[in-house]
């Protein structure tokens, strides 16, 4: 079967002029595909009914098979895809008072990154997603939001595996993502544990999309055990990195806090990243800790995030509480994937300890 979604409008023509039909036809097929964003060929009525039946034989709109969805009390969509080589990627929409809609995709099956608090992390690294892959994770969002007459407002690549890890998949998903889509490059938030290299890279390539770093701790000693990737890239080179970006770019960055009770949300933390900071065009998301079964850590009190959002505006960095959404759902990174695989794993066969039987 053909995947749509993976071709280029020129590549798309030449199937089509394979096939023997009017060039006119690509036209009209990819305005349903991305203007109309139709998820069936029945829907595409202006084309022939034979055309629409060989489509239906020989192609298909898009790849990822929908294992588990979960709707939230908050509104959040959660959906766990299968890959049709087996792998399992998690999905999620977040729907805003204020109308945002948010799609928070995948760009790889796992992580290699190992952090520690992380369920995806702690699942190991399978693959690298396809650009197509990590694109059609919001197209879905997309065409079932464009049938209840809503729109697909903002994407974030904060889901499962590290976007730079994957960078040329991830940068041509988001090429796509504003070409096909329509969603504005200051719309759009790649997020990063801090691979030094590609942050420079991507400084260099131009776009207005927006930079996240993975922060969650102010010393080398005390990240290192959160995130193994400051053991090759450290603070001062992840920090030198930043001030890179943003004077190329002139773009504010944001950095990820995720607060653990008692281990990151201490005054002297506060103070630390306050220094660490202090000069560099920032912002800090700060959001209580999604505890995950392959860790022992806790979410912060709420005195606890209001002293250390405080602190930081001594040092003049503006710092937002983010929202937990999708806890009744499992929405944290990695969660559904690891629950769905723990339930559908066999158990192992207890042998009969009775010789006479």
């Amino acid at each position: 079967m053909i995947d749509l979604y993976a071709l280029s409008v020129d590549k798309l023509g030449e199937m089509l002029a394979q096939w023997g039909e009017p060039g006119f036809r690509t036209k009209q097929l990819w305005d349903w595909m991305y203007n109309q964003r139709v998820a069936s060929f029945d829907a595409m009525m202006n084309l022939p009914k034979s055309l629409r039946d060989r489509l239906s034989a020989e192609t298909t709109l898009g790849v990822l098979e929908l294992d588990t969805e979960r709707t939230s009390q908050d509104g959040t969509i959660k959906r766990l895809y299968k890959l049709p080589d087996g792998q399992l990627i998690e999905s999620v929409l977040m729907e805003y008072d204020d109308e945002r809609r948010t799609a928070c995709i995948s760009t790889q099956a796992g992580c290699a990154m190992g952090c520690v608090f992380c369920a995806t992390g702690q699942m190991g690294f399978a693959r690298h997603l396809t650009s197509t892959e990590i694109f059609e994770q919001a197209m879905y969002f997309a065409r079932d939001l464009e049938a209840e007459g809503n729109r697909l407002s903002n994407v974030v690549l904060m889901g499962m595996g590290e976007p730079f890890h994957n960078y040329d998949a991830s940068l041509e998903a988001i090429r796509r993502l504003m070409s096909d889509l329509g969603i504005g490059a200051r719309h759009i938030t790649i997020s990063t544990v801090g691979l030094v290299p590609m942050i420079k890279r991507f400084a260099d390539e131009g776009l207005q999309v927006k930079l996240a770093v993975s922060l969650h701790a102010a010393t080398d000693d005390e990240r290192s055990a959160l995130l193994p990737i400051n053991k090759k890239y450290s603070l001062q080179d992840l920090i030198a990195a930043c001030h890179e970006y943003v004077e190329k770019t002139g773009r504010r960055m944001t950095f990820e806090w995720t607060l653990i009770q008692g281990e990151n949300d201490t005054a002297v933390q506060a103070h630390t990243l306050g220094r660490l900071l202090n000069g560099l065009h920032c912002h800090v998301n700060v959001i209580p800790l999604n505890p995950t079964g392959g860790f022992m850590g806790t979410p912060s009190a709420s005195g606890r995030i209001d002293a250390f959002v405080n602190t930081l505006s001594e040092y003049g960095i503006p710092a937002t509480v983010r929202i937990r959404r999708g806890i009744d759902i499992a929405a944290g990174c990695g969660q559904l994937k690891s629950e769905v695989t723990r339930r559908e794993r066999p158990r192992p066969v207890q042998e009969d300890s009775d010789p006479a039987r």
